[in-house]
């Protein structure tokens, strides 16, 4: 999918000003949208690309002026709308509450223990998306691919930077979850994951880039195109 949050290769956005000694949150309420993240996951509610997607249909100002955890909490009520888990009308009654009584406590409850063991095992060791395939590996390393120039809709890791780009084989990383299709609800669709390097004038152009930079990208299967090996 195409949209504000594909920012790779972009400017005009000033500088990255990061805070020194930068917490892992800010405010209480963001420690609370970290836990229900894995909560929604474990219940159902999305897996992490379809997650993401969640967070790519924002609209794009609400994107660009909202917080990291703001754009958690949309994606947590896209799908709690459309699996039938929320009923919009009383997120919105709860919401103009806490409008109106900002000192109003919060509702409270007691954690599961297995919520509480799944929270500290993820965010310690995260979750592995590796999966089997039986298709055969269709690149070695080596091969010289370029980046298929195509514009998916839906939900997608191929970043509009690397479209149409030539680049080398470096590694290959195993079969994973393929973004576009578990991201867009259509399973997980095991395919190989490659690294592939990148020179920097291919990116950027000769009249931009230092001639002696280069970048790698992670793509799966689906993303390239054999151009000779």
């Amino acid at each position: 999918m195409n949209g504000v949050f594909d920012l790779g290769g972009a400017d005009g956005f000033g500088r990255i000003d990061p805070t020194p000694e930068e917490p892992p949150f800010f405010d209480d309420w963001e420690r609370a949208v970290f836990a229900m993240q894995l909560s929604c996951m474990i219940g159902g509610w999305f897996g992490l690309d379809s997650f993401r997607h969640g967070i790519e249909l924002m609209d794009p100002a609400a994107y660009l002026s909202s917080s990291y955890y703001e754009h958690w909490l949309h994606s947590f009520e896209h799908h709690g709308i459309a699996k039938g888990h929320i009923d919009p009308e009383e997120l919105d009654r709860r919401t103009q509450y806490f409008l109106d009584n900002p000192d109003a406590p919060l509702p409270s409850h007691e954690p599961k223990p297995e919520l509480i063991e799944v929270v500290e095992t993820s965010s310690k060791h995260g979750a592995p998306a590796q999966r089997p395939t039986d298709a055969p590996i269709g690149f070695n390393v080596g091969d010289v691919v370029r980046v298929r120039g195509v514009a998916p809709l839906g939900h997608t890791r191929m970043a509009r930077y690397v479209r149409g780009k030539l680049g080398t084989v470096v590694a290959y990383r195993g079969s994973f979850v393929f973004p576009d299709s578990a991201g867009n609800d259509r399973g997980e669709d095991p395919r190989h994951l490659y690294t592939i390097q990148l020179d920097g004038a291919e990116l950027w152009g000769e009249e931009y880039a230092d001639p002696r930079t280069s970048s790698t990208f992670d793509v799966w299967e689906p993303y390239i195109e054999l151009v000779r090996e």
